[in-house]
């Protein structure tokens, strides 16, 4: 991928091409990020499609202030997620079928690996809305501590001991479960 910031130039100048790698680059990520923070993979996907529109439509606004653009874009798909449950008034208790389905021949792996996702998804509701917005994008989003601390709005410090108390509050409740 050629320099970031020569791409979000060219892209703010209506260069297609440009905001093409953007999207090539980003897209994955994003979706990862939305997908586990709703839970349903069409969703995930129409909202993904969604943060790139209104990337597209104000990427003019953009400015460089030691923030990188996948920041930018990350806000965006936070404001996503923000208005889908405002729209839905309510978390889901479960992650839907749909994203619990993993293409595998081996159906006891398939239902072992579903029990899995289930049973993380189960302990991260158990954690405070900035440490599951922390682990989400560390670990789902692939962003450093240093990425997080900007789209967050909290020093590098905050992050990690968000994330630090994030991991413990799971592995305990993990834990727990395998103990009943």
């Amino acid at each position: 991928m050629q320099d970031e910031e020569n791409l979000v130039r060219r892209a703010k100048q209506k260069d297609q091409k440009a905001f093409t790698e953007l999207y090539e680059a980003y897209f994955d990520k994003i979706y990862r990020y939305i997908a586990i923070k709703i839970g349903d993979k069409t969703e995930a996907e129409d909202m993904t499609q969604q943060v790139f529109l209104k990337a597209l439509e104000s990427i003019s606004s953009f400015k460089w202030k030691g923030v990188p653009f996948s920041a930018w874009l990350y806000r965006i798909a936070h404001n996503q997620v923000v208005d889908y449950y405002r729209k839905q008034k309510k978390r889901p208790d479960t992650l839907s079928d749909e994203a619990l389905v993993v293409s595998d021949s081996n159906p006891q792996q398939m239902a072992e690996r579903n029990l899995d996702i289930e049973r993380v998804m189960s302990a991260t509701r158990q954690l405070t809305e900035s440490q599951r917005e922390v682990i989400s994008l560390r670990f789902s989003g692939g962003l450093s501590t240093a990425e997080v601390s900007k789209i967050m709005g909290k020093s590098q410090g905050a992050i990690k001991a968000l994330q630090h108390s994030a991991i413990v509050a799971l592995r305990k409740a993990l834990l727990v479960g395998t103990n009943e």
